[in-house]
């Protein structure tokens, strides 16, 4: 039996905006229940706007859950106190889309690597900071001469890489990457990409990768999740879900994916339109007016996510 590190159990986040006078609920993370296993990537893909960054900000406590639970070492991360939390935070590590943003332009780069260390103490003295700190940045390929330099003297791939040993440093059991290749230059992307790998297979840490870019989830990834209006749609093997998609919606992000050739369009292609309005609620599957299989059942009654095969979930009525 794998062992299961985060263990998310009918996670909600809702957010109540006033539009046009009227309230209105936008369910960004919907009921959501996944594992995530030790060792593995996780990949997490879907459109913008699909509940992807708040599933990782309710699991880290960046913004409040309205419902569910997150199990990590035996507790609930949702029912810790600030301090247990914040403790909690030095063994789940996150690494933010913008390397700019995520990084205090007043602070040079070696105390924005130890700055979790400092605050909880994990470093015994002056030396093992400073060691401990150039130890994180050569483990991203930087080195301990650029704990002196401030954030406007690097690149943008340099800064995320910054923003990769600040999460490395205490040690994570967990990372988790909310796009972090997005703002990135192609060829950069490539480097941060096998810089991942590399220090999950040194360090034994388990990923969980967040993306938009389905052809970035598919290098990294060995287990995919697809978001869909706030809720899983599909979950399976990397080599499987790219191979054979279920979920009509994953077909569509696959088959969306540029291809050299644009007249090469695959035939029977589902328009990548906009997705409905996050405003309203709709009855039955929430793909249903985009899909191509739909039938009144799909409009009418909501499908489950279940096994359809080992290792495969779907929610569709027709998978």
């Amino acid at each position: 039996m794998t062992d299961t590190v985060l263990d998310i159990r009918n996670l909600r986040k809702v957010y109540r905006i006033r539009r046009g006078g009227q309230r209105h609920e936008v369910r960004a993370v919907d009921d959501i229940s996944l594992a995530v296993r030790s060792g593995e990537t996780l990949g997490i893909v879907g459109e913008s706007g699909c509940g992807k960054s708040s599933l990782a900000r309710a699991i880290m406590g960046l913004t409040r859950a309205d419902g569910g639970e997150v199990h990590y070492d035996g507790s609930d991360l949702l029912t810790l106190d600030r301090r247990a939390l914040a403790r909690a935070r030095l063994r789940i590590r996150m690494v933010f889309q913008d390397p700019y943003a995520s990084l205090d332009p007043r602070r040079s780069i070696g105390d924005s690597v130890a700055e979790a260390g400092d605050i909880h103490g994990i470093f015994a003295n002056r030396k093992d900071r400073a060691d401990r700190v150039g130890e994180a940045l050569d483990r991203v390929g930087l080195g301990a001469r650029f704990a002196d330099r401030f954030p406007h003297e690097l690149s943008g791939g340099q800064r995320q890489r910054v923003g990769i040993a600040r999460a490395i440093l205490p040690e994570p059991d967990l990372v988790i990457a909310d796009e972090p290749v997005s703002a990135l230059d192609v060829s950069i992307q490539a480097q941060v990409l096998n810089l991942l790998g590399e220090l999950k297979s040194r360090l034994g840490l388990t990923l969980m990768f967040i993306s938009h870019d389905l052809s970035v989830v598919a290098k990294i990834s060995d287990r995919v999740a697809v978001l869909y209006m706030g809720q899983i749609v599909e979950i399976a093997p990397a080599r499987a879900l790219f191979r054979d998609p279920r979920h009509p919606y994953t077909d569509l992000l696959i088959r969306a994916i540029p291809r050299p050739d644009p007249s090469s369009r695959i035939a029977g292609m589902i328009e990548p339109d906009e997705p409905p309005s996050r405003f309203s609620r709709l009855e039955g599957c929430p793909f249903h007016d985009r899909c191509p299989r739909r039938t009144e059942l799909c409009a009418t009654v909501a499908p489950v996510l279940r096994e359809v095969e080992p290792e495969r979930l779907v929610s569709c009525h027709h998978a």
